[in-house]
C-alpha cells in the first residue's frame, strides 16, 4: 500500500503520527504543496524559513514532491500518477485549512482513496476542552488548568519511511520562490537561524542548558539570553509541543529547582494551544474584534504614524529596538513585542490589524492563530485581554526590563554612548549630555512622535466611548 504524506505544518519525523502511520502500511511518498487558495498565504519572513525547513526536511527523507496550486487538485493528480492508495496528513486548524481539508477527505473518499489526519501539533485538540457549561473557554487560567489536568500523550518516535519520489513529477523546492530576492532581506539569518528539524532540537537543548533556570523571572529581560526562541520551530512543526514538555519535564525532574521555571514556561506553551483553541471556535478572530463593542472603537489613521512605527523611528528606544530586532532577525522579544504592540494600538491609536499584517509579513514564527489571539489581547479587543486602563509606558518598561540599555545599544547604535540614565528616554537628556553623545534630536534620531502622557489620556478617553463587550 503506497501512501502519500502531505506535509504541511509538520515538517519532522519524530513524533509525526501520520508519517509513522504511512510508513507502517508500506512505501511513502513525501508531498508538500503550496497552497495558492490560501487567502492568508505566509508572508515573506516565513517563507524565507519555510524554504530552509523544507530543505532539511528532504535531506532528511531522501526525497520531497513539490507541487503548487490548488491542493485538492493537485493530491488527486498525485494519486493517479504514484498509483497510491492512500493520504495522510496532520491536521491544521484554520479556518482556511478546515474547510479545505474536509473537502479532499470527501472527494478522496469518493474516489475509493483513503485518506487520514491526526494530531501532530496541539497538545489537545480545541475541541475536547470545554467549560462546565460546555462551551469553549474564553479565559486563559482555567483553560490551562484543565488542559494541566489533561496530560499529554508521550511523542512518538522517529518515523523510518521507505519509498521515494518517483522521476519527472513535481517540481524543485527553488522552483516554489520562497526565498527573497532584489535586495535579499534576510542576508545574514542563516547565522541566527538553524531552520529543521535538527536545528529544532538543538535549539531545545541550549535552552535547557543555557536559559531555562531563571525563566520565570528573567524571561521578561530583552537584554539576557531566557527565552526559549522555540516559535519557529513550533509553528513549523520541526519539533512538537509533546517533545517540549517531554525535554523540560525530565529536565525538573533532574532538577527539582527548575520547576518554577517549567511551570511558567509550560504556561507559555499553554497560551499558544489557547490562542489556536480560540480561533478553532471563532474563525473571524483575524479579522473581526472579539469584543464586538471594539467594532464602534474610534482607531487613528496616520500612515505616517504607521511607517515609523515599521521602521523603529519612534522616538521612544524599547520600541524602536524591538520594531529594528525584528526587521534584522525576523523575531522580537516578547516583553518588546509587547510594548511595541501597546504603542501602536493605544499611544498611537492605530487598529490593530495594522500590526497584525506588519507582524504576518515580518515575523518567521508568524501564526495566524497566535498573532491575532496575541494583538487583540494587547488592543483590549480579546479574550482575556489586557485591561483598557493597562498603557505601557515605553520609557518606565525600557528602565525596568533592560535596565544597563544593552538591549537599546544593540539595536539602536545610534544612542548606544548615552550613558545609562538617559539611554532609555534621550528626549528628557539634557543637551549637553547629547551633544556629548554625538545625538541630534530629529537628525540622528527621532524626536518622539507622540506625548506619552498626552497619548495615555487621549486613549483612555477613546476607551471610555465605549461599553463592555463579549466577554
Amino acid at each position: 500500500m503506497t501512501t502519500i504524506v502531505w506535509f504541511r505544518r509538520d515538517l519532522r519525523l519524530a513524533d509525526n503520527p501520520a508519517l509513522r502511520h504511512a510508513a507502517a502500511h508500506g512505501p511513502v511518498v513525501a508531498a508538500f504543496i503550496v497552497d495558492e487558495t490560501d487567502p492568508r498565504p505566509p508572508g515573506g519572513a516565513s517563507r524565507w524559513w519555510l524554504h530552509h525547513s523544507l530543505a532539511a526536511l528532504e535531506r532528511s527523507l531522501g526525497a520531497m514532491v513539490y507541487l503548487s496550486g490548488d491542493p485538492l487538485t493537485e493530491l488527486c493528480k498525485l494519486v493517479g500518477e504514484t498509483g497510491a492508495d492512500a493520504v495522510f496528513w496532520n491536521r491544521c486548524y484554520e479556518p482556511h485549512a478546515i474547510k479545505r481539508d474536509k473537502a479532499i477527505k470527501a472527494a478522496l473518499a469518493d474516489a475509493g482513496i483513503a485518506a487520514r489526519s491526526f494530531n501532530a501539533g496541539l497538545l489537545a485538540e480545541p475541541w475536547e476542552l470545554a467549560t462546565g457549561a460546555g462551551e469553549p473557554y474564553k479565559v486563559f487560567t482555567p483553560f490551562w488548568r484543565a488542559l494541566s489536568a489533561r496530560g499529554y500523550e508521550k511523542p512518538l518516535g522517529r518515523a523510518r519511511p521507505g519509498g521515494a519520489a518517483p522521476a519527472g513529477i513535481g517540481t524543485r523546492l527553488d522552483a516554489l520562490d520562497l526565498l527573497p530576492s532584489g535586495p535579499n532581506w534576510a542576508a545574514g539569518w542563516n547565522r541566527i537561524w538553524t531552520p529543521g528539524e535538527a536545528g529544532a532540537a538543538a535549539r531545545l537543548d541550549r535552552f535547557v542548558a543555557d536559559g531555562l533556570a531563571g525563566y520565570a523571572t528573567l524571561r521578561d529581560r530583552p537584554d539576557l539570553a531566557h527565552v526559549s526562541r522555540l516559535s519557529p520551530h513550533l509553528h513549523f512543526g520541526e519539533i512538537s509541543p509533546r517533545q517540549v514538555f517531554a525535554r523540560v519535564d525530565w529536565a525538573a525532574g533532574e532538577d527539582a529547582a527548575l520547576s518554577p521555571d517549567v511551570e511558567k514556561f509550560r504556561s507559555e506553551i499553554g497560551w499558544r494551544e489557547f490562542s489556536h483553541h480560540l480561533l478553532y471556535h471563532y474563525s473571524d478572530l483575524p479579522a473581526a474584534n472579539w469584543k464586538d463593542t471594539f467594532d464602534a472603537f474610534p482607531w487613528r489613521e496616520s500612515a505616517a504614524d504607521l511607517a515609523a512605527w515599521q521602521r523603529g523611528m519612534t522616538g521612544y528606544p524599547l520600541v524602536d529596538a524591538g520594531m529594528r530586532e525584528l526587521w534584522r532577525t525576523g523575531t522580537m522579544h516578547n516583553r518588546a513585542r509587547m510594548v511595541a504592540a501597546s504603542f501602536l494600538t493605544k499611544h498611537l491609536r492605530i487598529d490593530w490589524r495594522h500590526g497584525q499584517a506588519w507582524f504576518w509579513d515580518t515575523l518567521v514564527d508568524a501564526d495566524l492563530a497566535n498573532n491575532a489571539a496575541g494583538w487583540q489581547w494587547v488592543a483590549g479587543s480579546g479574550a482575556d485581554a489586557a485591561p483598557y486602563f493597562r498603557i505601557f509606558n515605553p520609557t518606565t518598561q525600557a528602565r525596568r526590563f533592560d535596565p544597563d540599555g544593552a538591549y537599546i545599544r544593540r539595536w539602536c547604535p545610534e544612542l548606544a554612548t548615552l550613558p545609562d540614565a538617559d539611554i532609555h528616554a534621550p528626549f528628557e537628556a539634557d543637551n549637553g549630555m547629547l551633544a556629548q553623545a554625538g545625538i541630534r534630536l530629529g537628525e540622528t534620531y527621532p524626536e518622539p512622535i507622540v506625548d506619552h502622557g498626552e497619548a495615555r489620556a487621549a486613549a483612555l478617553a477613546a476607551y471610555g466611548t465605549i461599553g463592555a463587550g463579549r466577554g
